[in-house]
């Protein structure tokens, strides 16, 4: 009779049956306000847009953060780890115009999809939690959070030049005009002025940037990009009178006023720029065509940074003039140009090409003229020119005046110095942050709350009213916001004077949705926006794990509502995100067929000389890795995978190919081998249970294999802990393989004394240290090694005993005139004479000192010994 192979992990069976297990035991549930008997520990993954369908990306986001909950709790916390939906935004309206569904539809479909793949994959959610961005008991609080910021002097109506795109009919920011499109429309931008609300970000930019420097857990990159936004500099306002305006020219425009952080080159000036949208050449366009058609010309470019650098720097001569400042017999040309923003400074610079590179590229496209005025160190001023290449740094002023002979920090302070005397500038700081706009023309988004009355103005919808919920029966059968289309919504009553009035039809930008996410979290249901218990007591997040591209808006978005919401009283702290983890991309590589088409991995079958298609075995290009995207279709969809390897291998792989906060490749082979680990790891944990009686108890002498086992073990608790602890979480992947074979070898030496004790503690520690990674198996393995006992969820992190973390052994090295020679292990801190005279007999040692005379005998404890011979 044929002995049959045990049967293998069955995942099939065994993830929802420990998924359900959790549910009704409610081992994830905590108190709407922390114990005191326990810490606590807000673990966060920035919640996921309700798409439809999960991506990779997604499954190592929350895998991350599920293992730092999972461990946590371990710990003995008290782990706060919940889920929501960011689910306003044009993708729902679109689809609503492309399939005919109503936004609220399509996103509740998604989220119940999405959810159902959540689950699947074991994260250990607070449900109970669960919020949407789209649904009246959130937005409804958002908009009483909005109310109470403009009584509080936070929120401002006022005219503003905006990114209007044509096609979405919506204001874009600045980062969502791409190459002077929309980024998702694609039409070219158009640049208009509109009346929007703006959130008084600006208020708090000494105090934003102030607090980068208290947030030690954030990454470096993270906290100087922000500061990089926020822009603080430290320069000078500077009035240049115009020299003969033409007649009738407005009394008012008699001067160009710009911002300069380099007061100190003001003789190196060679034009004045301005902003295409400032209010001189609005002028200037009224009565020249040229200067018309090519302010029409700038606002057609994309107004990011990006765009503005990239961009060929064009401008045209107004044929205005103005007097240098400290020399007025000197004039200057005054440019419309390209690169200028009205958003900034003042609207208007001053060139100094040969300090400036876009200045230099400027000066040079239109053959202005310019003198060099600082000497970088080790230049004669005799010959040093300036050509291809500002110099930028500091230096020597020179062919500057008053300021010849003074370095670049004096000639700034002796420059402010003398614009003030004269009264025509004066020292300031100028921040580059500006204000929020919030106003976005769609549906689907949170209603403004205000009232718009001829009599009264803009008038806040009264507490009573809120929510104010979006109507459901709207169309969008043409261009538009359909809430301004709305027969009846907007039309209401004015709540002070009770004439007719109509409702703000604008919708909040998203961002302030997810401004203030993880604050509700700490009180999902509750009637008013927080509970300052439960907020104070809860936040902040002590880890908060999202993507690098959400560095600058969202995060400094969400410090901003954290101290507008302090200054509201509705929660007592500054910084929302203790400690900040930017997780890597997951990368695949991408294919397309002889036609050019994109396909899906799944249609690609992958062949030792290349690829083929699966359905006509035609070849198939093999493109470069990159990040999985729709568009290119690189994309691997986490319930194929669940389905063919279970949640645990999904998990293990996102988790042990790279380090975390780098891009990682998914690949057909790395996912099988993490499916062929696990199967091991519970062939090994089961042997155990199987052949180890769990009466074993620990003997009072073990044999050497039995203690360099337990000491594997231990040491790997320490390890796996510090590695968790530091998010080195490859890492700690890494030593679990090495405790594994370990456990795998040992089962060889099952006679040893003492073996069956160490077996079973290091098969027990396996359990309990792969649980944050793969919950479920490791549950499995659990109740197989010790039936009728705790879960491993409900138990506590193993400790390691300090007397097995000491090593029996060091490996010493042994050199020869400073040459590596050999080596021999000795007890640690073993006298120098003991460990002299064992290095001596060593015999390749013994054979090279033969007949040599030993001048000198150097010993490091621990680590090295050397002799030193003669000749």
């Amino acid at each position: 009779m044929t002995e049959t192979s045990p049967a293998p992990y069955d995942f099939h069976t065994a993830e929802p049956r420990w998924q359900a297990e959790w549910e009704r035991a409610g081992v994830f549930d905590v108190p709407d306000v922390p114990p005191a008997d326990r810490p606590k520990y807000y673990v966060l993954e920035m919640f996921p847009y309700p798409s439809g369908q999960l991506h990779m990306g997604h499954v190592r986001n929350y895998t991350l953060g599920d293992v730092v909950a999972r461990y946590k709790r371990a710990r003995g916390y008290s782990v706060l780890h919940p889920m929501g939906w960011d689910a306003f935004g044009l993708p729902a309206e679109n689809a609503a115009r492309e399939r005919g569904v109503h936004p609220r539809t399509w996103t509740l479909d998604n989220i119940a999809a999405m959810r159902g793949t959540l689950k699947r994959l074991g994260f250990s959610f607070n449900w109970d939690r669960e919020i949407a961005t789209c649904l009246p008991e959130y937005y409804g609080k958002q908009q009483k959070l909005f109310l109470d910021m403009l009584q509080a002097g936070l929120v401002e109506r006022r005219e503003s030049w905006v990114n209007w795109d044509p096609v979405d009919h919506t204001v874009l920011a600045n980062e969502q005009v791409v190459d002077g499109c929309g980024w998702r429309s694609g039409a070219p931008i158009e640049k208009k002025q509109l009346s929007q609300w703006f959130l008084r970000i600006t208020k708090f930019a000494p105090d934003l940037l102030d607090g980068l420097s208290h947030l030690p857990r954030w990454p470096d990159r993270v906290r100087t990009m922000q500061e990089r936004w926020i822009g603080r500099s430290v320069g000078a306002r500077v009035r240049f009178a115009l020299h003969s305006p033409p007649a009738g020219f407005d009394t008012d425009l008699d001067s160009v006023e710009v911002f300069t952080t380099r007061p100190d080159t003001l003789f190196g000036m060679a034009f004045i720029a301005v902003a295409a949208d400032h209010p001189l050449a609005a002028r200037i366009a009224q009565t020249n065509p040229g200067a018309a058609a090519f302010i029409a010309e700038c606002r057609r470019l994309g107004t990011s940074e990006e765009a503005i650098e990239t961009a060929e720097k064009r401008g045209f001569d107004t044929g205005l003039r103005v007097s240098h400042p400290f020399a007025p017999d000197q004039t200057f040309p005054v440019w419309i140009a390209n690169f200028v923003l009205m958003e900034y400074g003042t609207g208007a610079i001053f060139g100094c090409p040969c300090g400036d590179q876009r200045d230099l590229d400027f000066a040079n496209a239109y053959h202005l003229p310019f003198r060099p005025v600082v000497l970088p160190p080790g230049e004669d001023a005799t010959d040093f020119t300036i050509t291809g290449k500002a110099w930028d740094g500091d230096g020597t002023l020179f062919n500057s005046g008053f300021l010849d002979g003074l370095d670049t920090t004096q000639a700034k302070a002796e420059a402010i110095a003398r614009l003030e005397g004269m009264g025509v500038g004066r020292g300031v700081v100028n921040w580059r942050l500006r204000d929020w706009g919030i106003s976005r023309q769609r549906y689907w988004g949170c209603p403004i709350p205000v009232i718009h009355c001829a009599a009264c103005g803009a008038v806040p919808v009264p507490d009573d009213q809120l929510p104010v919920v979006l109507p459901e029966d709207v169309t969008f059968d043409r261009p538009g916001n359909p809430l301004e289309h709305h027969p009846t919504w907007k039309h209401v009553t004015c709540p002070r004077c009770g004439a007719d009035a109509t409702r703000e039809t604008d919708t909040f930008d998203t961002f302030v949705d997810s401004s203030w996410y993880f604050t509700r979290f700490t009180a999902p249901h509750a009637a008013a926006p927080t509970v300052r218990a439960a907020a104070d007591g809860w936040l902040p997040v002590d880890q908060y794990i999202g993507g690098i591209e959400h560095a600058i808006l969202h995060l400094l978005y969400a410090r901003f509502f954290t101290r507008a919401m302090r200054e509201t009283g509705h929660v007592g702290l500054d910084e929302p995100f203790d400690g900040l983890f930017t997780q890597g991309m997951v990368n695949h590589e991408s294919y397309r067929d002889a036609d050019g088409l994109w396909l899906y991995p799944e249609e690609v079958e992958r062949r030792a000389d290349g690829a083929v298609r699966r359905d006509s075995g035609t070849p198939v290009t093999i493109g470069r890795v990159e990040k999985m995207s729709k568009s290119k279709r690189n994309t691997v969809a986490p319930v194929a995978i669940i389905e063919r390897f279970g949640a645990d291998t999904a998990r293990w792989f996102v988790l042990s190919d790279s380090p975390p906060e780098r891009d990682m490749e998914w690949t057909e082979a790395g996912v099988a081998g993490a499916a062929r680990y696990l199967q091991r790891l519970f062939r090994t944990v089961r042997a155990v249970a199987e052949t180890v009686p769990d009466s074993a108890t620990r003997p009072e002498t073990v044999s050497d294999a039995a203690d360099a086992l337990r000491r594997a073990t231990h040491r790997t608790i320490v390890s796996v802990g510090d590695a968790l602890d530091g998010f080195a979480i490859n890492v700690a992947v890494a030593r679990l393989h090495e405790l594994t074979s370990a456990l795998a070898d040992a089962e060889r030496q099952s006679g040893h004394e003492g073996m069956d004790f160490a077996r079973r503690e290091a098969a027990r520690t396996l359990c309990l240290l792969t649980a944050p990674m793969v919950p479920h198996q490791a549950e499995e393995m659990l109740a197989i090694l010790e039936p009728g006992q705790a879960p491993a969820v409900q138990r506590a992190w193993p400790e390691a005993d300090p007397a097995l973390l000491v090593a029996r052994q060091v490996t010493i090295a042994i050199q020869i005139m400073g040459k590596l020679r050999a080596t021999i292990d000795a007890p640690p801190d073993a006298p120098a004479a003991d460990v002299l005279a064992q290095a001596e007999a060593e015999p390749n040692i013994a054979r090279l000192l033969d007949g040599r005379r030993i001048v000198k005998r150097i010993h490091v404890p621990n680590r090295i010994v050397n002799f030193v011979i003669a000749g």
